[in-house]
């Protein structure tokens, strides 16, 4: 058995998806495990991972507008607004999302299905330095 390990830093510009496919398949690619499970986690709380198509913007668009919706700002119940009205909501949306993804890696490839492409949902307004820890074990 062996084991893999990177950081991803990821720049995001507010709220949306950010595909970070690419990079992820290089360097599953550059790593000697050809057959094994990668492990993906988001060391944020007002951040989420989401595997979604990745041939139409328009899914990053109305994934972004429904959770907007689902969970608007300025709900005035709220307690934790110290960093802003976008903040709680953020960690809700965390919450009702994903912050470890597992894929299975097969002949040195993460087995995605042909429109499915590996995203970081920023859930805050302003830019952010996101890290997610790529932990990858097989044969």
């Amino acid at each position: 058995m062996k084991q893999e390990q990177t950081l991803f830093q990821l720049s995001t510009q507010g709220q949306g998806l950010y595909e970070f496919t690419r990079d992820l398949t290089s360097w599953v690619a550059q790593c000697p495990i050809e057959n094994g499970l990668l492990t993906l986690f988001c060391k944020h709380t007002s951040a989420s991972l989401t595997i979604q198509e990745n041939a139409d913007p328009d899914v990053q668009l109305d994934l972004n507008e429904f959770f907007a919706r689902l969970v608007p700002e300025h709900m005035d119940w709220l307690r934790h607004t110290m960093e802003g009205p976008d903040d709680m909501p953020a960690h809700i949306k965390s919450a009702l999302t994903d912050v470890s993804l597992n894929i299975p890696i097969s002949n040195g490839r993460p087995t995605l299905g042909t429109w499915q492409g590996v995203y970081l949902f920023e859930h805050r307004k302003h830019p952010h330095q996101r890290q997610v820890v790529a932990h990858l074990m097989g044969m």
